[in-house]
């Protein structure tokens, strides 16, 4: 059975790109209803979560957000919820709902494929603050 914290949304992403890592510490600013957790893809915990979602770990090089028991999305529609649920002028981000999902994730998959080139790479996953391990699923 897959141990996951109550009332939290879980954000999947690539723990060893530098874009996704600046992602996530943006969202852990402004999310400041405490809504999400985090988790690396590449961590024992993060292929836990996608093996009881279905997702081929292979076949996805995208951020997931997986709302237990309710729903998951990826790509750019996982990046319209977690704006949806961020503080502020973020939550307006929805409004991108209009453009066609293929539309919107042609260029999501455009940045993804050029994410280690323009970005860069570590050459292990991020390992958070002590302040900040709280936010972070192990």
């Amino acid at each position: 059975m897959l141990s996951l914290p109550p009332n939290k949304k879980i954000i999947l992403f690539d723990g060893v790109c530098n874009l996704c890592n600046s992602a996530v510490q943006f969202i852990i600013k402004h999310d400041k209803k405490d809504v999400f957790r985090f988790v690396a893809l590449q961590s024992e915990k993060g292929q836990e979560i996608l093996a009881c979602i279905g997702i081929d770990s292979k076949k996805i090089d995208s951020i997931i957000l997986y709302e237990p028991g309710i729903a998951y999305y990826y790509k750019s529609d996982a990046v319209l919820q977690i704006a949806k649920s961020l503080d502020g002028i973020f939550s307006i981000g929805v409004v991108f709902k209009i453009i066609p999902t293929r539309l919107r994730n042609e260029l999501y998959n455009y940045i993804a494929k050029n994410r280690y080139k323009w970005y860069g790479k570590k050459e292990s996953c991020m390992i958070p603050t002590p302040e900040l391990k709280i936010k972070f699923l192990k």
